[in-house]
């Protein structure tokens, strides 16, 4: 079944109805057992101590508000090129769940850069992108709420939200690009990951949980917004009803 067999919203939201339960189950179970493996069974690190574990929580956060802006771009050329009449409401509700990422991602680097570097915050490369992605995401969200219109609103976010898309990568990058207080990429590597397995299957398992987390979130925004949508069609038409009736009271002479 293709992607264009549910852009009916009514099919949509029945989707979500039947796959939420089972996402929130595997999500809670991800968590479970991420946990556990990177707060009881992951070792020190030699240098960091337990400073470390704080890369369980920043590193998948990182991941998943660059994956979710991707996300967001994939969406606009939906509303663009497309016309979906999911892709706007899909890109809508994931710039709260991004922006929320990128802070967490902010806030645990900082947390994290601390011991490491001395300071909770240097304008390197890596961290001032990741800024501008966060700001990014709060443009966006400005953008849809100070326009009433949500067709209007998803056109002008999707011609931004593709502008912003060229700082991913840069986000990626930079670490190559320039010289920088943050460490190069130790995961997604041409060859191989530099981190030992004993720490490498709880971050993993961590990315995996984020990433469910992720999509329970953003199926269950997606179906309030079409809901909220829906809910603003029917007061329309029920005030284009009303206003015809209310002219006429008006206009009929006073006895």
């Amino acid at each position: 079944m293709a992607i264009w067999d549910y852009a009916n919203p009514t099919r949509f939201l029945r989707l979500v109805e039947i796959i939420l339960p089972w996402l929130i189950a595997a999500c809670a179970a991800a968590f479970a057992v991420g946990l556990y493996k990177s707060f009881f069974m992951a070792p020190e690190d030699y240098q960091q101590g337990d400073t470390v574990r704080i890369m369980f929580i920043h590193v998948p956060a990182a991941w998943l508000a660059m994956m979710c802006y991707s996300i967001m771009a994939i969406s606009s050329l939906g509303t663009l090129v497309w016309k979906h009449p999911l892709a706007d409401v899909s890109a809508k509700a994931a710039a709260p769940i991004g922006a929320a990422l990128t802070f967490t991602c902010l806030v645990t680097g900082a947390l994290w850069g601390k011991p490491m570097w001395g300071t909770y915050w240097v304008w390197d490369a890596r961290l001032t992108s990741v800024l501008v992605l966060f700001i990014m995401y709060l443009g966006l969200m400005a953008l849809w709420r100070t326009m009433e219109d949500p067709i209007k609103a998803g056109k002008a976010a999707a011609i931004l939200t593709l502008v912003g898309a060229l700082n991913l990568p840069i986000i990626k990058f930079s670490v190559d690009w320039w010289n920088t207080l943050h460490q190069p990429a130790s995961v997604i590597r041409l060859d191989g990951p530099t981190i030992h397995p004993d720490m490498l299957v709880p971050l993993l398992v961590m990315a995996l949980a984020f990433t469910l987390l992720f999509f329970v979130l953003h199926l269950m925004a997606m179906r309030n917004e079409v809901l909220r949508r829906r809910v603003r069609a029917m007061r329309m038409r029920a005030a284009s009803v009303a206003a015809p009736a209310t002219a006429r009271a008006t206009a009929q002479p006073a006895e």
